[in-house]
Protein backbone atom coordinates (compact mmCIF):
# COMPACT_ATOMS: atom_id res chain seq x y z
CA UNK A 1 0.00 0.00 0.00
CA UNK A 2 1.55 3.30 -1.11
CA UNK A 3 1.63 6.63 0.73
CA UNK A 4 -0.87 7.91 -1.83
CA UNK A 5 -3.26 5.08 -0.93
CA UNK A 6 -2.95 5.84 2.77
CA UNK A 7 -3.44 9.58 2.23
CA UNK A 8 -6.51 8.87 0.12
CA UNK A 9 -7.85 6.68 2.91
CA UNK A 10 -7.43 9.48 5.45
CA UNK A 11 -9.12 12.15 3.36
CA UNK A 12 -12.01 10.59 1.45
CA UNK A 13 -15.53 9.94 2.64
CA UNK A 14 -16.17 6.44 3.97
CA UNK A 15 -17.98 4.36 1.39
CA UNK A 16 -17.25 0.89 2.70
CA UNK A 17 -16.34 -1.06 -0.46
CA UNK A 18 -16.58 -4.65 0.72
CA UNK A 19 -13.57 -6.73 -0.36
CA UNK A 20 -13.39 -10.42 0.53
CA UNK A 21 -9.94 -11.99 0.13
CA UNK A 22 -10.48 -15.72 -0.41
CA UNK A 23 -7.52 -17.93 0.37
CA UNK A 24 -6.48 -21.22 1.91
CA UNK A 25 -4.47 -24.31 1.00
CA UNK A 26 -4.72 -25.62 -2.55
CA UNK A 27 -7.53 -28.13 -2.84
CA UNK A 28 -9.56 -26.71 0.06
CA UNK A 29 -12.30 -25.30 -2.18
CA UNK A 30 -11.21 -21.78 -3.08
CA UNK A 31 -12.57 -21.95 -6.64
CA UNK A 32 -15.91 -23.27 -5.37
CA UNK A 33 -16.07 -20.43 -2.85
CA UNK A 34 -15.26 -17.82 -5.51
CA UNK A 35 -18.04 -19.15 -7.74
CA UNK A 36 -20.47 -19.17 -4.80
CA UNK A 37 -19.66 -15.53 -4.01
CA UNK A 38 -20.09 -14.64 -7.67
CA UNK A 39 -23.54 -16.24 -7.55
CA UNK A 40 -24.32 -14.01 -4.55
CA UNK A 41 -23.60 -10.91 -6.63
CA UNK A 42 -19.90 -10.35 -5.94
CA UNK A 43 -17.49 -9.09 -8.57
CA UNK A 44 -15.16 -12.11 -8.53
CA UNK A 45 -11.52 -12.02 -9.70
CA UNK A 46 -9.21 -15.00 -9.26
CA UNK A 47 -5.39 -15.03 -9.08
CA UNK A 48 -4.97 -11.26 -9.31
CA UNK A 49 -1.34 -10.30 -8.47
CA UNK A 50 -1.24 -8.75 -5.00
CA UNK A 51 0.52 -5.65 -6.31
CA UNK A 52 -2.50 -4.87 -8.53
CA UNK A 53 -5.11 -4.98 -5.75
CA UNK A 54 -4.61 -1.32 -4.64
CA UNK A 55 -4.94 -0.21 -8.30
CA UNK A 56 -8.15 -2.22 -8.64
CA UNK A 57 -9.63 -0.36 -5.68
CA UNK A 58 -8.41 3.07 -6.77
CA UNK A 59 -11.33 5.25 -7.75
CA UNK A 60 -15.08 5.20 -7.04
CA UNK A 61 -16.40 2.10 -5.28
CA UNK A 62 -18.19 -0.55 -7.32
CA UNK A 63 -21.91 -0.99 -6.94
CA UNK A 64 -21.39 -4.50 -5.62
CA UNK A 65 -18.85 -6.19 -3.30
CA UNK A 66 -15.61 -7.72 -4.56
CA UNK A 67 -14.23 -11.23 -4.01
CA UNK A 68 -10.54 -11.80 -4.77
CA UNK A 69 -9.15 -15.32 -4.98
CA UNK A 70 -5.59 -15.46 -3.66
CA UNK A 71 -3.30 -18.48 -3.32
CA UNK A 72 0.35 -19.47 -3.66
CA UNK A 73 0.09 -19.47 -7.46
CA UNK A 74 -0.41 -15.70 -7.53
CA UNK A 75 2.54 -14.18 -9.35
CA UNK A 76 3.91 -12.14 -6.42
CA UNK A 77 2.43 -14.13 -3.53
CA UNK A 78 4.06 -14.34 -0.11
CA UNK A 79 2.54 -14.48 3.37
CA UNK A 80 4.30 -11.23 4.26
CA UNK A 81 3.01 -9.46 1.15
CA UNK A 82 -0.56 -10.61 1.82
CA UNK A 83 -0.44 -9.48 5.46
CA UNK A 84 0.93 -6.11 4.37
CA UNK A 85 -1.92 -5.84 1.84
CA UNK A 86 -4.51 -6.65 4.54
CA UNK A 87 -2.98 -4.09 6.90
CA UNK A 88 -2.93 -1.47 4.15
CA UNK A 89 -6.55 -2.05 3.17
CA UNK A 90 -7.59 -1.92 6.83
CA UNK A 91 -6.18 1.61 7.05
CA UNK A 92 -8.42 2.81 4.22
CA UNK A 93 -11.80 3.95 5.63
CA UNK A 94 -13.49 3.53 2.23
CA UNK A 95 -12.53 -0.17 2.05
CA UNK A 96 -13.96 -2.93 4.23
CA UNK A 97 -11.59 -5.91 3.82
CA UNK A 98 -12.29 -9.40 5.09
CA UNK A 99 -10.25 -12.59 4.87
CA UNK A 100 -12.12 -15.81 4.11
CA UNK A 101 -9.81 -18.75 4.86
CA UNK A 102 -10.80 -22.18 3.60
CA UNK A 103 -9.16 -24.75 5.84
CA UNK A 104 -8.90 -28.51 5.35
CA UNK A 105 -7.22 -31.44 7.11
CA UNK A 106 -3.91 -32.40 5.44
CA UNK A 107 -4.98 -36.03 4.93
CA UNK A 108 -8.08 -34.89 3.03
CA UNK A 109 -6.03 -32.50 0.87
CA UNK A 110 -3.65 -35.34 -0.01
CA UNK A 111 -6.61 -37.59 -0.86
CA UNK A 112 -8.10 -34.93 -3.13
CA UNK A 113 -4.84 -34.52 -5.00
CA UNK A 114 -4.56 -38.29 -5.31
CA UNK A 115 -8.01 -38.44 -6.92
CA UNK A 116 -7.35 -35.67 -9.44
CA UNK A 117 -3.71 -36.69 -10.10
CA UNK A 118 -2.82 -33.02 -10.28
CA UNK A 119 0.58 -31.79 -9.10
CA UNK A 120 0.55 -29.70 -5.95
CA UNK A 121 1.90 -26.19 -6.71
CA UNK A 122 4.53 -26.48 -3.95
CA UNK A 123 5.48 -30.13 -4.34
CA UNK A 124 8.12 -29.61 -7.04
CA UNK A 125 9.81 -32.97 -7.50
CA UNK A 126 8.46 -34.13 -4.14
CA UNK A 127 5.22 -35.78 -3.12
CA UNK A 128 1.82 -34.09 -2.75
CA UNK A 129 2.12 -34.63 1.01
CA UNK A 130 5.28 -32.52 1.10
CA UNK A 131 3.60 -29.78 -0.91
CA UNK A 132 0.54 -29.79 1.38
CA UNK A 133 2.72 -29.55 4.49
CA UNK A 134 4.77 -26.68 3.06
CA UNK A 135 1.69 -24.74 2.04
CA UNK A 136 -0.04 -25.14 5.42
CA UNK A 137 3.09 -23.80 7.15
CA UNK A 138 3.29 -20.91 4.67
CA UNK A 139 -0.34 -19.90 5.18
CA UNK A 140 -0.40 -20.20 9.00
CA UNK A 141 -0.04 -16.42 9.59
CA UNK A 142 -2.87 -15.72 7.13
CA UNK A 143 -5.12 -18.29 8.80
CA UNK A 144 -4.63 -16.46 12.11
CA UNK A 145 -5.80 -13.20 10.51
CA UNK A 146 -9.01 -14.58 8.98
CA UNK A 147 -12.38 -13.08 9.89
CA UNK A 148 -14.18 -16.10 8.41
CA UNK A 149 -12.72 -19.60 8.76
CA UNK A 150 -14.51 -22.50 7.05
CA UNK A 151 -13.24 -26.07 7.46
CA UNK A 152 -14.06 -27.92 4.23
CA UNK A 153 -12.70 -31.31 5.30
CA UNK A 154 -16.12 -32.94 5.42
CA UNK A 155 -17.98 -30.55 3.10
CA UNK A 156 -19.11 -31.38 -0.40
CA UNK A 157 -19.04 -28.56 -2.99
CA UNK A 158 -22.78 -28.17 -2.43
CA UNK A 159 -22.27 -27.94 1.36
CA UNK A 160 -19.51 -25.36 0.91
CA UNK A 161 -21.73 -23.20 -1.32
CA UNK A 162 -24.45 -23.34 1.34
CA UNK A 163 -21.93 -22.32 4.02
CA UNK A 164 -20.74 -19.41 1.88
CA UNK A 165 -24.36 -18.34 1.51
CA UNK A 166 -24.83 -18.47 5.28
CA UNK A 167 -21.79 -16.24 5.86
CA UNK A 168 -22.06 -13.79 2.97
CA UNK A 169 -25.67 -13.72 1.76
CA UNK A 170 -29.06 -12.86 3.20
CA UNK A 171 -30.16 -10.41 5.88
CA UNK A 172 -28.47 -7.90 8.16
CA UNK A 173 -26.85 -10.43 10.49
CA UNK A 174 -25.43 -12.35 7.54
CA UNK A 175 -23.96 -9.15 6.05
CA UNK A 176 -21.90 -8.37 9.13
CA UNK A 177 -19.01 -10.58 10.18
CA UNK A 178 -18.31 -10.31 13.93
CA UNK A 179 -14.90 -11.48 15.10
CA UNK A 180 -14.19 -11.88 18.81
CA UNK A 181 -10.62 -11.83 20.12
CA UNK A 182 -9.17 -12.76 23.49
CA UNK A 183 -5.74 -11.33 24.25
CA UNK A 184 -3.16 -10.46 26.88
CA UNK A 185 -2.59 -6.80 27.68
CA UNK A 186 1.03 -7.68 28.41
CA UNK A 187 1.49 -8.60 24.75
CA UNK A 188 -0.30 -5.51 23.49
CA UNK A 189 -3.69 -4.85 21.98
CA UNK A 190 -4.49 -6.73 18.73
CA UNK A 191 -4.42 -4.56 15.65
CA UNK A 192 -7.72 -3.54 14.09
CA UNK A 193 -10.10 -3.85 17.05
CA UNK A 194 -13.26 -1.75 16.83
CA UNK A 195 -14.41 -2.38 20.42
CA UNK A 196 -12.29 -3.44 23.40
CA UNK A 197 -13.33 -4.47 26.92
CA UNK A 198 -11.12 -5.13 29.92
CA UNK A 199 -11.82 -8.34 31.89
CA UNK A 200 -9.07 -7.92 34.50
CA UNK A 201 -11.57 -6.97 37.21
CA UNK A 202 -12.97 -10.52 37.26
CA UNK A 203 -11.72 -13.28 39.57
CA UNK A 204 -8.41 -14.61 38.28
CA UNK A 205 -8.14 -18.44 37.95
CA UNK A 206 -4.36 -18.06 37.77
CA UNK A 207 -4.25 -17.94 41.56
CA UNK A 208 -5.97 -21.33 41.85
CA UNK A 209 -3.35 -24.06 41.47
CA UNK A 210 -5.79 -26.56 39.96
CA UNK A 211 -7.02 -24.06 37.36
CA UNK A 212 -3.73 -22.40 36.47
CA UNK A 213 -2.67 -24.86 33.73
CA UNK A 214 -6.13 -24.85 32.13
CA UNK A 215 -7.64 -22.17 29.91
CA UNK A 216 -10.97 -20.34 29.71
CA UNK A 217 -12.56 -22.98 27.48
CA UNK A 218 -12.42 -25.51 30.31
CA UNK A 219 -15.76 -25.79 32.18
CA UNK A 220 -14.03 -25.52 35.56
CA UNK A 221 -12.35 -22.25 34.59
CA UNK A 222 -15.52 -20.89 32.99
CA UNK A 223 -17.53 -21.68 36.13
CA UNK A 224 -14.91 -20.03 38.33
CA UNK A 225 -14.95 -16.84 36.25
CA UNK A 226 -18.75 -16.78 36.01
CA UNK A 227 -19.02 -17.15 39.79
CA UNK A 228 -17.63 -13.63 40.23
CA UNK A 229 -20.53 -11.55 41.59
CA UNK A 230 -19.87 -8.90 38.94
CA UNK A 231 -19.79 -11.29 35.99
CA UNK A 232 -23.53 -11.70 35.35
CA UNK A 233 -24.23 -7.97 35.18
CA UNK A 234 -21.10 -7.29 33.12
CA UNK A 235 -21.95 -10.00 30.61
CA UNK A 236 -25.64 -9.05 30.31
CA UNK A 237 -24.87 -5.36 29.82
CA UNK A 238 -22.21 -6.19 27.22
CA UNK A 239 -24.67 -8.34 25.28
CA UNK A 240 -27.21 -5.49 25.45
CA UNK A 241 -24.57 -3.03 24.22
CA UNK A 242 -23.55 -5.21 21.28
CA UNK A 243 -27.18 -5.96 20.42
CA UNK A 244 -27.64 -2.21 20.10
CA UNK A 245 -24.41 -1.49 18.23
CA UNK A 246 -24.23 -4.33 15.68
CA UNK A 247 -27.38 -3.39 13.73
CA UNK A 248 -26.15 0.20 13.73
CA UNK A 249 -22.86 -0.99 12.20
CA UNK A 250 -24.84 -2.69 9.43
CA UNK A 251 -26.77 0.53 8.81
CA UNK A 252 -23.46 2.37 8.46
CA UNK A 253 -22.34 -0.08 5.78
CA UNK A 254 -19.81 -1.94 7.89
CA UNK A 255 -19.13 -5.55 6.87
CA UNK A 256 -16.89 -6.53 9.77
CA UNK A 257 -16.63 -5.62 13.44
CA UNK A 258 -13.73 -6.83 15.61
CA UNK A 259 -14.35 -7.00 19.37
CA UNK A 260 -11.57 -7.72 21.86
CA UNK A 261 -11.67 -9.00 25.43
CA UNK A 262 -8.40 -8.61 27.32
CA UNK A 263 -6.97 -9.86 30.60
CA UNK A 264 -3.52 -10.14 32.11
CA UNK A 265 -2.32 -13.28 30.36
CA UNK A 266 -5.01 -13.94 27.78
CA UNK A 267 -5.50 -17.50 29.01
CA UNK A 268 -8.44 -17.56 31.45
CA UNK A 269 -10.85 -14.65 31.89
CA UNK A 270 -10.74 -13.14 28.41
CA UNK A 271 -11.04 -16.60 26.84
CA UNK A 272 -14.10 -17.48 28.94
CA UNK A 273 -15.83 -14.19 28.10
CA UNK A 274 -15.01 -14.57 24.41
CA UNK A 275 -16.39 -18.11 24.32
CA UNK A 276 -19.61 -17.16 26.10
CA UNK A 277 -20.08 -14.03 24.00
CA UNK A 278 -19.55 -15.97 20.76
CA UNK A 279 -22.30 -18.37 21.80
CA UNK A 280 -24.68 -15.57 22.80
CA UNK A 281 -24.21 -13.62 19.56
CA UNK A 282 -24.47 -16.73 17.39
CA UNK A 283 -27.73 -17.63 19.11
CA UNK A 284 -28.94 -14.11 18.31
CA UNK A 285 -28.33 -14.78 14.62
CA UNK A 286 -24.98 -13.06 14.03
CA UNK A 287 -22.17 -14.76 12.13
CA UNK A 288 -19.35 -15.00 14.63
CA UNK A 289 -15.73 -16.11 14.48
CA UNK A 290 -13.35 -16.17 17.43
CA UNK A 291 -9.64 -16.08 17.95
CA UNK A 292 -7.67 -16.71 21.15
CA UNK A 293 -4.36 -15.06 20.36
CA UNK A 294 -2.34 -16.23 23.34
CA UNK A 295 -3.66 -19.79 23.18
CA UNK A 296 -2.60 -19.89 19.53
CA UNK A 297 0.87 -18.74 20.55
CA UNK A 298 1.06 -21.39 23.24
CA UNK A 299 -0.16 -24.12 20.87
CA UNK A 300 2.52 -23.06 18.38
CA UNK A 301 5.18 -23.39 21.10
CA UNK A 302 6.05 -19.72 21.17
CA UNK A 303 8.45 -18.89 24.03
CA UNK A 304 7.52 -16.65 26.89
CA UNK A 305 3.77 -17.31 26.94
CA UNK A 306 1.85 -15.54 29.68
CA UNK A 307 -0.14 -17.60 32.14
CA UNK A 308 -2.26 -15.04 33.93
Amino acid sequence: MTERDLERGNNEIQTGQRVVLVTGPSGAGRSTAIHALEDLGYEAIDNLPLSLVPRLLDGPPLARPIALGIDVRNRDFSATALIELIDGLTLLPEVAPEVLFLDCHPDELIRRYGETRRRHPLSGAGTPAQGVESEIDLLAPIRARAEALIDTTELSPHDLKAEIGRWFGGGSAARLAVSLHSFSYKRGVPRGLDIMLDCRFLRNPHWEAALRPLDGRDPAVASFVAADKRFEAFFAKTVDLLTLLLPAQVDEGKSHVAIGFGCTGGQHRSVTVTEKMAKALAEAGWQVSKRHRELERRAAGAPGNMTR
